[in-house]
């Protein structure tokens, strides 16, 4: 069952990227395991699975140590300053940086390590009230006030774009991450180029990757529906 979900997904992001004219390479799968099995997660990495993507730090300490060494980690949940400390040697990114005392926290810990921390910054471009992120406008005067933390690097925005029954509704949400990705770029910000978008889930994904999305984060896609009876 999982082999073919996977391949299905594999096959959706070809299509989308054969319609925008772009090419596989440019995208990153994200396999959102929250709440999965270890087991399940195994499976996926003997499928050829590398990316995987956490909404909570005990989920990440827990499978981290359970699974090959070889797995890209993604912190693609809220993440709380607390928290910082038990994943800042383990993942790779962190999609979800929103505040300047979350950055100073991720800057403090990366800095214990000697390592650079790779980040997005959580831009709530439909502004819904209940998902966290900055707005469109904040996201240019934040980036400008952590650009120079010597022990972070900001590569790229995420956004989480409404729940809609059709994904077209969320293709303009999609385009002005592109658009204020290509603005920031223009700035010549020191220490900051925005190459990562984070977007699309999925629900509509294809979508957006055909407004230019380089890493789209599918969990229920590849391993069908979410327990959270854990």
């Amino acid at each position: 069952m999982l082999e073919t979900h996977l391949k299905e997904v594999e096959a959706k992001i070809q299509a989308a990227c054969d319609r925008a004219g772009r090419k596989w390479e440019e995208v990153t799968l994200i396999a959102v395991s929250k709440t999965k099995p270890i087991e399940m997660l195994q499976e996926a990495y003997d499928l050829g699975v590398r990316v995987f993507g956490e909404n909570k730090v005990q989920e990440i300490t827990a499978k981290y140590d359970a699974l090959p060494d070889d797995i890209h980690w993604h912190m693609i949940g809220h993440l709380q300053t607390n928290k910082v400390k038990y994943i800042i040697d383990k993942v790779d990114l962190i999609h979800s940086v929103d505040s300047v005392k979350l950055a100073e926290t991720i800057e403090k810990e990366a800095a214990k390590h000697n390592l650079t921390a790779n980040i997005l910054i959580e831009v709530n471009v439909a502004q819904e009230e209940s998902k966290f992120g900055l707005k469109t406008e904040e996201v240019l005067p934040f980036i400008e006030k952590i650009a120079n933390f010597e022990h972070i690097k900001v590569c790229g925005l995420m956004t989480i774009a409404p729940f809609v029954d059709n994904p077209e509704e969320n293709r303009q949400i999609f385009a002005n991450l592109h658009k204020l990705s290509v603005d920031i770029n223009e700035k010549n910000i020191d220490n900051v180029y925005v190459n990562i978008l984070s977007m699309g889930m999925t629900n509509d994904y294809e979508v957006a990757i055909e407004e230019g999305a380089t890493m789209v984060r599918v969990g229920t896609g590849i391993f069908g529906a979410r327990n959270y009876n854990i």
